[in-house]
């Protein structure tokens, strides 16, 4: 077992149904593990990585649940930056993870 797949282990074990991922090379482990992980954890590709960021927060607010967006490190990561902002001052639940 990979470190991926104990991460996508873990977040299906905490109930986690649905992940807003965009793929990139330092997070494509943990997209593997995702295909692996399909039966129980519904992978959304967004087309930008914000619109991942922001679409978790959506799912949050929409459901009560947890919202989970990924991207990769760098750039990918910093374009997560302004929804996991918006999520912390509106008190939303919401996790992001990125590759690195």
């Amino acid at each position: 077992m990979t470190g991926a797949d104990i991460l996508v282990k873990s977040l299906v074990d905490h109930g986690v149904e649905v992940i807003f991922a965009y793929p990139g090379g330092a997070s494509m482990p943990l997209h593997q593990a995702l295909t692996r992980y399909a039966d129980r954890l519904r992978t959304i590709l967004p087309r930008h990585e914000q619109g991942g960021g922001f679409a978790a927060q959506g799912y949050a607010r929409a459901t009560g649940r947890v919202g989970v967006c990924m991207a990769t490190s760098g750039p990918g990561a910093t374009n997560l930056v302004t929804a996991i902002a918006d999520a912390k001052l509106d008190s939303i639940p919401m996790v992001a993870i990125t590759g690195q």
